[in-house]
């Protein structure tokens, strides 16, 4: 009981973005996935986060989905080359992702991520 209050307490004073990146980043634990602020360029990555946005892309003629992932301590792109849409992959769903961070103009990226879709977050 007290290790309940005293948490309930530790919310009072913080924000909803604080209160969510610390859900995310527990979520993460659980599921042993790595966190996003720790991932290097060239690594073979397991993350899980919230889906903050999806886009469509079209470099050239070839069509590019962008998503990024936030998982309570920072964001990485995955990016789907010659996708349009990917059913399920939307603006608030949570995602475990797995492939090699790469470098797209300074942001983490992971092209053609395997994917799972996951239960929302409470």
């Amino acid at each position: 009981m007290a290790g309940g209050l005293k948490r309930w307490l530790s919310t009072l004073g913080r924000d909803d973005d604080q209160l969510e990146a610390q859900a995310l980043t527990e979520s993460s634990d659980k599921c042993g996935a790595q966190h996003a602020q720790q991932c290097r360029m060239g690594q073979v990555v397991t993350v899980q986060g919230r889906l903050r946005s999806v886009d469509l892309k079209p470099a050239d003629s070839l069509a590019t989905l962008v998503a990024e992932l936030y998982d309570g301590t920072d964001a990485i792109h995955l990016v789907w080359l010659g996708r349009r849409s990917i059913p399920g992959v939307e603006p608030g769903r949570t995602i475990l992702a797995k492939g090699r961070i790469a470098n797209r103009d300074g942001v983490k990226t992971i092209y053609n991520p395997d994917y799972e879709l996951r239960p929302a977050l409470v």
